[in-house]
């Protein structure tokens, strides 16, 4: 069975943890740092450009986001770790993120998104371990996959693998540019909620 992607559309946003709705429906949530790609990955994911706004300004995501693509809400959480915000927003967002979490919702999957070409940063191996010691379902989304070469790949996912403490088979090269590892990741979440 396959998710019908071209029938995504924004259901709702939310900008504090008490606004959100119950869970009806299986989740998967969208987790990353602020300029890691995640509205690009999402509109790949769907076949669409704008689905969610995707900004040249990383933090965009304020809010918690809410698109329901064929009966799977597909949950755009802030992008966390952007220095430009005020210190305030930055709580805002974090407290969002948390808030999210703590409640309880059906998890099916979250997508942790991480950029191909970096070393692992703090913030992401925090968000994983967080992930783990939940026991939350997760896949780790290499992004930016097209500006390394193959080889350049298969290193950085070796590297990651070790640094994030995340077994390879849990990791899915992926580039919003030209499409890798989009097929992947969509089975990956078909799985997770089907």
């Amino acid at each position: 069975m396959a998710l019908r992607y071209d029938t995504a559309r924004f259901e709702a946003s939310y900008g504090s943890a008490e606004q959100l709705p119950e869970p009806t429906t299986p989740e998967v949530s969208f987790v990353g740092r602020s300029n890691v790609g995640k509205s690009s990955l999402l509109n790949r994911l769907v076949g669409r450009k704008a689905l969610a706004k995707v900004s040249s300004t990383p933090g965009r995501t304020a809010n918690v986001n809410f698109f329901d693509v064929d009966g799977v809400s597909f949950v755009d959480l802030p992008g966390y770790g952007y220095a430009k915000v005020s210190k305030n927003e930055r709580q805002r967002w974090a407290d969002l993120i948390g808030g999210y979490f703590e409640q309880e919702r059906s998890f099916n999957l979250v997508v942790a998104l991480v950029d191909i070409r970096l070393e692992a940063q703090k913030i992401d191996r925090e968000m994983l371990e967080f992930l783990k010691e939940e026991e939350l379902p997760f896949v780790v989304a290499l992004t930016k996959a097209d500006k390394l070469s193959k080889p350049k790949q298969q290193h950085q996912v070796a590297v990651l693998s070790k640094q994030l403490g995340v077994p390879r088979s849990q990791m899915v090269v992926t580039s919003a540019e030209t499409g890798l590892g989009i097929d992947e990741l969509r089975r990956r979440i078909e799985d997770a909620c089907l």
